[in-house]
């Protein structure tokens, strides 16, 4: 007799934003034997990720299975341990303790931090909650950390901010792909299928200090590597910039029709010509000026930033300079050719749309507005004037923990601050002055093994919702299983504390009735979802936002006019700033941070997969081998990496696949492994975003390591 088929679930990946589709199907016992999976994970056909995945996707049903799930609230008790406690013991605490402080400190003493990996159910209830559950304007989230400077760029150049304004495919067809900051072949690998194209052509440009494994899909004749000295991104676009415009690359057609701002720009470059951007940059002149021949001879070509470009003080600025040298050769909206960004977090796109930002109402639109709050107030069912005007973005957030201006209770949903935050250690030390710290999670992550309350929540593959990926396409998040006995979703935790909080209008259950009201809330906005719900997007239609009501998707934005009243994209004329520290000596060195392929984020997930984690299990850090030969390090050495905000000691890893005046740290590991013990909490003045890719420390060999070996003439070798 053949066995009943088990049933599969389409759905997709947990991780990246490039949000690969996947099937899982139902694993059951087979002649007495339980499976160790509750699920068998395959790829699946999509635009995307066309049926590939990574590793990351391969073995994400590992997490399923791990014994040490979260399946019950913790409440840190009077010896100072977490003990299992009660659901409703566990909220009792919570709600009491932030009518207590709201009525003694106000409601902004209470502060909320979101996710990127939320559902944009999940993001959207939680904003609402924060605004008028709890009523403080102190909420931000972990994406301040990765798109919000090329959020600020598109916003004021384009007037709205989505990620990719085309479909991931559209870069198949390329001759051309200007990548900046950006080391997809580890981060989101099934993205490089569609960079073939432009490898074939010999037209794939890589910009990184380290020569990455993106940077190797240029060689062999398919590409070029530009390696410029960290922070110095934003010279060398002006100078690209400047040699469209000098030697009459652009396109002036295009320019006069949909752009203002040109002559700014003109004279903002001027200065910029190539010999002087080599001795900024470390560039060459005449791979300048081939980079910028080859960028206007194409007839497809795309400029793609990452944060590489982005993660500065002047990361605004620099993804500006991006969309201006894009704009000068005519790509925005032009079909075959475009500028987009690469989104990190799975719905680091939805997760900022929806109201996590502190200065953002549902649909993109500004809490500053007042049409913006009036629409929304009325979908909620509350007065305008109770909901709260913009907060402080993530890291003065963080950075005000427990002092006399800042939030004293903070509830953390889907971020793990204690890794992932600039200068981590201030954060750490902010957490300690907290009269509470309630993390919502389904593992005891580093923040969470320092909180007060716990709470278990349900996992990706048992939840339902919606995810917007890279490319501002609506997906589903389906469940295939149910979550294990004890565990909640955050919209149940949500629904609970509003009823004890005694909070004004609704908090639903149901994911498919949430999505409605943000589909509402979200009417008429920059990121209008109005014609979308759960039963629409269960057709498999593809549904690129803005989707209003009557429409068929925006997959192409900017075809015709840009999202500015007057429809023209702005020009707008940037100039490189002072970094807030650099080296000064010979000894010090710039340290860049970033992430490896079997790993992701701050590691909570990542590092409890064996397959994983067995292949990069510690910190490490990538030096030059004529720095190492100088400072005497060796392989495999132990290296401390240091400056005034702390010490790490580390592995080395000498290679030549690193600039001689630069380090590399993954970002991935916790505790006194953290790369962001070392990081700047300067941040970017206009997006808030933090300075991860340049610190300032110097290296030398840790007590007890190995000296460098003599040759027989005693060089070091």
């Amino acid at each position: 007799m053949p066995r009943p088929t088990a049933p599969v679930t389409d759905s997709h990946c947990p991780y990246c934003a490039l949000q690969c589709a996947m099937s899982l199907t139902r694993t059951a016992a087979v002649d007495g034997v339980v499976p160790r999976l509750p699920v068998d994970v395959a790829g699946r056909d999509f635009p995307t990720n066309r049926g590939g995945l990574c590793k990351k996707g391969w073995t994400s049903a590992e997490l399923l299975a791990r014994d040490d799930r979260l399946t019950t609230p913790l409440v840190r008790d009077v010896t100072g341990e977490l003990a299992e406690t009660s659901w409703d013991a566990a909220l009792d605490l919570v709600a009491s303790t932030i009518l207590r402080l709201r009525d003694e400190r106000g409601a902004d003493a209470i502060g909320v931090f979101g996710g990127g990996g939320l559902t944009n159910e999940k993001a959207y209830q939680l904003g609402k909650f924060a605004r008028i559950a709890i009523g403080t304007s102190r909420i931000d989230y972990n994406g301040r950390f990765c798109m919000s400077s090329a959020a600020a760029a598109g916003n004021r150049a384009f007037g709205v901010d989505r990620g990719l304004p085309f479909p991931l495919e559209d870069l198949d067809d390329a001759s051309t792909i200007l990548l900046l900051g950006s080391n997809v072949a580890e981060t989101m690998p099934p993205f490089i299928g569609h960079l073939v194209g432009a490898q074939a052509a010999g037209g794939l440009i890589v910009v990184d200090p380290r020569r990455s494994a993106t940077a190797r899909l240029t060689e062999t004749g398919r590409g070029v590597h530009v390696q410029p000295a960290p922070g110095t991104d934003l010279v060398l676009l002006l100078g690209l910039t400047h040699i469209v415009l000098t030697e009459g690359l652009a396109d002036d057609a295009y320019l006069a029709e949909r752009t203002t701002g040109l002559d700014g720009l003109r004279r903002s470059v001027s200065a910029w010509w190539p010999e002087r951007v080599q001795s900024v940059t470390g560039v060459p002149a005449p791979v300048l000026r081939d980079v910028a021949r080859r960028l206007a001879a194409s007839d497809g070509t795309y400029i793609l930033t990452g944060r590489g470009v982005e993660q500065h003080v002047d990361g605004t600025d620099t993804a500006t300079a991006a969309i201006n040298l894009a704009l000068v050769l005519g790509l925005p909206g032009r079909p075959g050719s475009g500028y987009g960004t690469l989104t990190g977090q799975g719905n680091g796109q939805g997760g900022r749309e929806h109201g996590q930002k502190c200065d953002q109402l549902p649909g993109y639109r500004k809490i500053t507005d007042p049409e913006a709050r009036r629409h929304v107030a009325e979908v909620w069912g509350v007065p305008v004037e109770s909901i709260p005007g913009p907060g402080l973005p993530a890291v003065a957030l963080l950075n005000r923990l427990g002092e006399p201006d800042g939030v004293h209770a903070l509830l953390v949903h889907g971020s793990n601050v204690v890794v992932s935050a600039p200068n981590v250690q201030t954060v750490r030390d902010g957490l300690g002055r907290l009269e509470l710290l309630v993390v919502c999670d389904f593992f005891l992550s580093d923040t969470a093994a320092l909180a007060d309350v716990v709470l278990p929540t349900t996992q990706w593959a048992e939840e339902e919702g919606t995810m917007t990926s890279l490319e501002g396409r609506v997906i589903r998040r389906r469940r295939a299983l149910d979550a294990p006995v004890g565990v909640r979703s955050e919209l149940w935790i949500m629904h609970e504390l509003a009823r004890r909080l005694d909070a004004p209008g609704r908090f639903e259950l149901d994911p498919s009735i949430v999505f409605d009201e943000l589909a509402a809330a979200s009417a008429g906005g920059l990121a209008d979802y109005s014609g979308l719900s759960h039963a629409l997007l269960d057709t498999g239609l593809a549904a690129h936002w803005p989707f209003p009501v009557g429409s068929g998707g925006t997959p192409r934005l900017f075809a015709e006019r840009f999202a500015h009243d007057d429809g023209l994209a702005r020009i707008v004329p940037v100039r490189p700033a002072r970094p807030s520290e650099s080296p000064e000596t010979g000894e010090e060195l710039t340290l860049t941070t970033g992430r490896l392929l079997e790993h992701y984020q701050s590691g909570t997930q990542t590092r409890r997969i064996p397959e994983l984690d067995d292949a990069c299990p510690e910190v490490f850090v990538q030096v030059h081998p004529a720095t190492a030969a100088r400072l005497g390090i060796v392989e495999g050495g132990l290296v401390e990496v240091s400056n005034h905000r702390g010490t790490l000691t580390v592995r080395a890893r000498v290679d030549g696949d690193i600039r001689h005046d630069t380090v590399f740290l993954p970002f991935h590991y916790p505790g006194d492994a953290s790369a962001n013990l070392l990081t700047q909490d300067a941040v970017d003045p206009i997006s808030g975003m933090p300075d991860f890719k340049r610190a300032v420390v110097r290296l030398r060999p840790a007590a007890g390591a190995p000296l460098p070996e003599a040759t027989a003439t005693g060089a070091l070798r």
